[in-house]
């Protein structure tokens, strides 16, 4: 699969080194040069700007800041350039104390879209490409675990969508760094990810592990319908 990153923050470093070994990847970005230092560092196919990276993708991480999510589609050349692509959310959109978002008595909270997620925004500004949201529950660190066992147990990474063909291949690269895919539904569900994850994130403010996780136990993973 041709996957591209759109970003090279800490996410991006992770999950594009797990999976540059079986998969053509591709590191876009603003910076070039921190973009180029990525690819080179994960041996990548290549890397380049934002739109070079939409047009090699079949697959397109969005690993930018949420606040940074409309620029770059802009920047990818806009709604048509994501025509039959599957665009992966990994995103949290979160007021954290003394972020850009940071409101008064709601810090630690989802910031609030028209359409009810960061998920469904991006599927509302590019509607013609498929939108999966996954691998926001977790700090990069736990991405960079090979494989993320806890307990004993598989990780299990909750994902949503309304494209089946599209969360499948989602599902199996979750599956390729040795996590349990989970399939909770619709992208409506994003909501619910997107709000738990701000449990995740207030803890790992308080001072929690890096590694901690919100798992499942569970003897099998069965979607939910």
């Amino acid at each position: 699969m041709r996957i591209a990153f759109i970003g090279y923050g800490n996410m991006a470093q992770a999950l594009s080194k797990r999976w540059a070994s079986d998969h053509e990847v591709f590191i876009g970005g603003r910076n070039i040069d921190k973009a180029r230092e990525l690819a080179q560092s994960i041996q990548a196919s290549g890397s380049g700007t934002i739109s070079e990276a939409v047009a090699f993708g079949e697959l397109i991480v969005m690993a930018t800041p949420a606040n940074a999510v409309e620029d770059a589609i802009e920047s990818g050349g806009g709604s048509d350039s994501f025509t039959g692509k599957i665009v992966l959310d990994i995103n949290n959109p979160v007021s954290v104390p003394g972020g850009p978002h940071a409101n008064e008595g709601a810090d630690y909270l989802p910031i609030e879209f028209e359409e009810g997620s960061l998920a469904e925004r991006i599927a509302a500004l590019i509607p013609s490409a498929s939108v999966v949201k996954a691998f926001n529950m977790c700090q990069a660190s736990v991405w960079e675990m090979d494989p993320p066992i806890f307990d004993g147990r598989k990780l299990a990474t909750l994902f949503c969508g309304d494209d089946t063909d599209a969360k499948g291949k989602v599902a199996s690269l979750i599956e390729s760094i040795g996590s349990d895919p989970v399939d909770i539904g619709e992208l409506v569900y994003s909501r619910l990810l997107e709000a738990s994850a701000c449990i995740v994130i207030k803890l790992l403010f308080s001072g929690r592990d890096l590694h901690t996780v919100l798992n499942l136990v569970q003897p099998e993973i069965k979607p939910i319908h």
